[in-house]
Order: structure tokens, then sequence, then C-alpha cells
């Protein structure tokens, strides 16, 4: 496995690569790896000959009251497990290494969808997860990149910058893995205290009784279906704030009128804070 830390020998790595043929699979995380992300890199090494695994905390996606400082960190721990998953490269560039000249002035933003849910509390979030999202791909040429559903609204941005500037990359949408108890599995997990960690699972159960709920109550709308879902939240996890509880179509996260069951795609997203975690979850009802 290659440890790569900078722009210019990521770049060479991936033209190197390209030439000898065979697809490239990316799997760009911020590190503290977990199961979730060892499983997108699993799903990536079945598709391609070669993985890349990237590994930056970004700090364009914090804001200022936000814990890029405290995230939690392991390079050792994180090169283990994908030296055992059997990873091809790791990209570990430093914050000057990606931002050379301080914070950048050409940046990317997608409109509309980043606007709603965590975009309402979190301003600029997006910009700098595209931002970087895009630098990576340009570094590392991917044939297909993947992305966990635990982060929907992410996956549907990535999509739509993908989309609207012609980047000649395939997404691959991957499931939430959860813990035993339904709880998402997520690097911000190791904040929660013992009585937050217990009440945590709410947001699984919550998506489960939003399930039950369409399934017994045919007409029920978004309006209706967001203020159950509210309700159970302030009953299970009365520790947590409710930042949000929404019903929306998706991928471009728009109001929806009219029955539920009419109505699909759409998304049931959650985000509740704790003291130090705001954890968030969702669940995507298909045709």
């Amino acid at each position: 496995m290659q440890i790569i830390r900078t722009v210019k020998d990521i770049a060479a790595f991936s033209k190197e690569t390209r030439g000898q043929g065979g697809s490239i699979g990316f799997v760009p995380t911020m590190g503290y790896l977990h199961k979730g992300h060892l499983s997108l890199v699993k799903r990536a090494k079945e598709e391609n000959e070669t993985v890349v695994v990237s590994i930056f905390v970004n700090p364009l996606q914090f804001g200022p009251n936000e814990d890029y400082d405290r995230y939690p960190r392991d390079e050792e721990r994180d090169l283990a497990l994908l030296r055992d998953a059997g990873v091809d490269a790791v990209f570990l560039p430093s914050v000057q290494e990606m931002y050379p000249h301080g914070k950048p002035l050409a940046t990317v933003t997608v409109s509309g969808i980043t606007e709603p849910l965590c975009g309402a509390s979190r301003p600029g979030h997006f910009d700098g997860a595209a931002t970087v999202v895009l630098k990576l791909f340009h570094l590392v040429s991917p044939d297909k990149a993947y992305f966990g559903m635990k982060d929907a609204q992410q996956v549907a941005v990535i999509e739509r910058m993908v989309l609207d500037l012609n980047v000649p990359v395939s997404i691959v949408r991957c499931p939430t893995l959860r813990e035993e108890d339904g709880l998402a599995m997520s690097s911000r997990n190791v904040y929660l205290t013992e009585a937050e960690r217990r009440q945590a699972p709410a947001l699984y159960h919550a998506l489960e009784t939003a399930g039950r709920l369409l399934a017994e109550r045919p007409g029920l709308n978004a309006g209706e279906l967001a203020k159950e879902l509210r309700d159970f939240l302030e009953a299970s996890a009365p520790a947590g704030t409710i930042d949000y509880a929404e019903v929306l179509s998706y991928p471009d996260l728009a109001p929806i009128s009219g029955a539920l069951q009419k109505a699909k795609p759409f998304i049931v997203a959650l985000a509740v804070k704790f003291s130090k975690a705001r954890l968030i979850d969702n669940r995507l009802f298909a045709e």
C-alpha cells in the first residue's frame, strides 16, 4: 500500500495507474475510520482494479464554532485498517498541501439543494465539501467514487456537481452501516456520553416509525409525518435537541404536497444535537 502525501505524487500515481489500464475506485474520507468506511472500500475493490482512499479533515466544511480542532484523528490506526482491507494507495495531504495559498478564492457552490436540512444550520458546509471533493477528483482521476447514504444530502450535492460540471466520474451510493442497536455508524459517535449513547438509536427508531406510519396511513402527507417524528424524538431522546425532522423529495430536496404514497422518491431526514455530537440519519423511500 502506497502512502502519498503530496498533490504532485498523487497526480503522478493516478497518471501511471491509468496508463496501465483498469479502473480506479476512490473513497474520500476524513479519517477515524469505522466499518461504514470499510464497506465503501470493499465495494470499490469489488468493482475496480485499483482503490485509492483519501484521509483529509477539510477545514473549509467546518464552521467557526464547529469541531474541526477536536475532530477525532488516528492516522496509524486508519492506515492499519486500510492496509488490511487491501487498499492500493492512501492520499494523506496536509492542509498546507491542499490549500497552499490559504483559503481558496475559487470555490464550488451548488445552490438550492444545499439550503434545507444540514445547509440551514451549517452555512458554507456544502461549498467546502464540494470544493474539496472536486479537487480530489481532479487529483485522483477516479472512474468511480463511493459515498455512504448516511450523508444523503452530501451525496445529492456531489451528484449534482458532477452532472452540472461534466465531471467524468460515476458516483456510487452505498447503504448506511449501523451498530447492532440501529445507530448509524459515524466518527462523531465517540463524542456521545453514556446517557446520550443510550438515546441515540432514537433516530433509527424514528425512521422505522416513519415506515410503519406510511404503511398504516395511506393519506399521510409530509407535514403530518414530520410532526409525528418530532414528537417521537422529543419523547425518545430528551437529552438531544432536534435540529430538523423533515420529509422532502430526493434528490432535489424540495417540499412535497399531497399524500406521500404518490410522491416517491422522497427522503425522511433527521438531525439531533447532543452536548458534543450532532447526529444525522435518513431513510430514502424510492419506487
